[in-house]
């Protein structure tokens, strides 16, 4: 009986659980049609229509880590709308539709210029846009991306002295952010460097980005977003502009099935007009960038050179050869569109969804056996064209055929003309090691370790006296300590001391690890600017206030508006700092500040930039005294 009733009693307990949980669920289901919605209309360019979105997924959510990935997803919105207000409407005179996996292929640039990963420079190559590396034969200094310790993607250079290439190295603070930077490209002149980033302000996935060469400062400056419509919604990067300064190329995934690409030729812009669009419509068939039927725009000589022909038979041997291309690749892209139409047939409930796709689908079968048809007839006549070159006795370089006709041309219906170029073979280089850096940070190791340099930094340090000997100690005598500090007294005793603390709650703290080493006689020892000094001493000057330089950042818009988006990356990263509206030398200034912090007013800055405001600098007003 008693075991009855305590299964008996459990009963509306359980049932409560099981409310609680359907409650729960019902809510998780809540939160992520809200973000789907929120996601959905961010890609759509209604970015405050989103905005609104993510603000009710944000009164959803009582997960703190989710309300910081949902926070970020609002200010991708957010960036988005200030975007809106410097929008550029270039001429796009050309669209293609390629592979991920060799878009870059089809760049007006060097034959057999880039390099597929995996390769020296990235042995694991699993990005999923990162393919390649642009790297000429003639390239002296090579800029290119590659995972850190951490995963992320970054931008690194080498140079090459001799035969031997430099350690790699980060560019600046600039070119790093929590994303991944890729597809480094240098402007004809050097001067400019295009590359995408995931973590840099902008609209979500990777967006276009400038950085300038700065001549005094001999660096890159802090990089800007292209803006609408280079930058969207989706990923988009390998922006080039051609050096006959006609054309800008960069490819981008927007409305693209998984795998593919869309490469698109704009006309090159030497004096770009940017202006504000708030028509949605307006804005979208922008961003479409949708070719215009103008063939009196288009040189396509000079932005992607035709293959050399030796005579007419020649060119009409490699037509064939870049019709048959055509239609293979017409073919797998329909097998595509056929693959993701009927995953999207199995996710949809609704009758009328699944009526209007199960069309769709049927259209698409219905043209696969049209373009094998196609297929079939123009491979039997280039077999027709081959047999006769051989009949004629006509003498071709086999090699230098085939390499012709590897090189695939696509887009001739549009009148530009995408060439496929050859990948190049896999980079051999000798690359420099870097030097291996001490740690001077506290540690017990396996093994231990003397200090590389005896020296101690200026300031108070605290350090652990372990003991003092006649001899010098062994390794092992150290039981895995790092980084132990010798010092010689002129009775020519060694006195060994552990570790560099600048507080004495942080040396406090370790003693006692210390202690359980076996070092029971160990103590606290310290020293100013090198000098020993008793602990008492150093103290108190810990308490004693210290001088810090306060800064202000001024901010002059073009129109003496602040955009929305710059107003939104200073309240990010600057919090809530008075902003004073003023008039300096006939412009209008915006006065932030003041801040005592001086990295954070450089990072401010840079930030500031990259939202499209070029004026920015900061200044220092004066001094405060903090305690230590």
């Amino acid at each position: 009986m008693t075991s009855y009733r305590k299964k008996y009693c459990c009963l509306p307990l359980f049932a409560a659980l099981l409310v609680s949980a359907s409650g729960a669920t019902a809510g998780a289901q809540s939160l992520d049609r809200t973000l789907a919605v929120a996601d959905s209309l961010r890609k759509a360019c209604l970015f405050e229509e989103s905005v609104a979105e993510y603000e009710k997924a944000l009164d959803q959510c009582q997960d703190s880590l989710s309300r910081i990935v949902i926070e970020d997803s609002k200010m991708l919105s957010e960036n988005g709308a200030g975007m809106t207000d410097f929008v550029l409407q270039p001429t796009v005179v050309a669209r293609h539709r390629f592979s991920v996996g060799e878009f870059f292929l089809y760049y007006p640039l060097k034959d057999e210029s880039w390099r597929e990963l995996p390769n020296v420079l990235d042995t694991t190559g699993n990005h999923p846009f990162y393919k390649a590396v642009y790297f000429p034969e003639t390239c002296r200094s090579l800029y290119y991306s590659a995972p850190d310790s951490e995963g992320s993607m970054n931008i690194y250079r080498t140079d090459l002295k001799d035969s031997t290439w430099s350690v790699p190295c980060l560019l600046n603070e600039y070119l790093v952010s929590s994303g991944d930077e890729i597809y480094p490209m240098l402007s004809p002149d050097g001067k400019r460097l295009y590359f995408a980033s995931s973590g840099l302000y902008g609209m979500g996935g990777f967006d276009l980005y400038v950085s300038v060469w700065n001549e005094d400062q001999h660096e890159w400056g802090p990089p800007s977003n292209m803006g609408m419509p280079y930058s969207s919604p989706y990923n988009d990067f390998l922006y080039i502009d051609t050096p006959d300064g006609k054309y800008t190329i960069f490819a981008s995934d927007r409305d693209c099935p998984a795998d593919s690409v869309d490469v698109y030729v704009l006309e090159q812009e030497t004096m770009p007009v940017r202006r504000s669009i708030r028509d949605t419509d307006i804005l979208r068939e922008i961003m479409a960038l949708n070719p215009v039927d103008d063939p009196i725009k288009l040189d396509t000589g000079a932005a992607a050179p035709a293959m050399p022909v030796a005579d007419d038979e020649t060119a009409g041997y490699s037509a064939k050869v870049a019709e048959v291309r055509s239609l293979r690749d017409s073919i797998y892209f329909n097998n595509i569109a056929i693959d993701n139409l009927r995953a999207r047939l199995s996710e949809t409930a609704d009758e009328d969804g699944r009526a209007e796709l199960t069309e769709e689908i049927l259209r698409a079968e219905a043209l696969t056996p049209v373009l094998q048809d196609s297929l079939d007839r123009a491979s039997a006549i280039l077999q027709q064209i081959e047999m006769e070159f051989l009949f004629k006795g006509i003498a071709l370089d086999p090699d230098k055929l085939v390499g012709e006709a590897d090189r695939e041309v696509k887009g001739v219906e549009s009148n530009y003309v995408f060439t496929r170029m050859n990948p190049g073979k896999a980079p051999e280089m000798v690359i420099e090691k870097p030097a291996v850096k001490f740690d001077y940070t506290f540690m017990i190791l396996p093994e231990g370790r003397f200090a590389e340099n005896n020296t101690l930094p200026d300031g108070i340090v605290y350090q652990i006296q372990l003991f003092s000997l006649a001899d010098r100690p062994s390794i092992k005598a150290l039981k895995g300590l790092s980084p132990v500090f010798e010092e010689i007294t002129p009775a020519g005793r060694y006195i060994y001391r552990v570790g560099v603390f600048r507080t004495y709650n942080d040396v406090l703290s370790n003693l006692n690890k210390v202690k359980k080493l076996g070092f029971r006689t160990a103590y606290i020892t310290a020293f100013y600017n090198g000098d020993a000094v008793s602990v008492s001493k150093a103290r108190a000057l810990e308490k004693q206030p210290k001088t810090v330089a306060l800064y202000q950042i001024n901010v002059v818009p073009f129109d003496g508006d602040l955009p929305e988006l710059t107003v939104s990356a200073i309240g990010q990263l600057c919090g809530k700092k008075d902003i004073a509206r003023t008039e300096k030398d006939g412009k209008i200034t915006y006065i932030i500040g003041t801040f005592d912090d001086r990295e954070l007013v450089e990072k401010a800055v840079v930030a500031i930039r990259a939202t499209g405001v070029a004026d920015v600098s900061y200044v220092r007003t004066g001094t405060k005294e903090v305690t230590q």
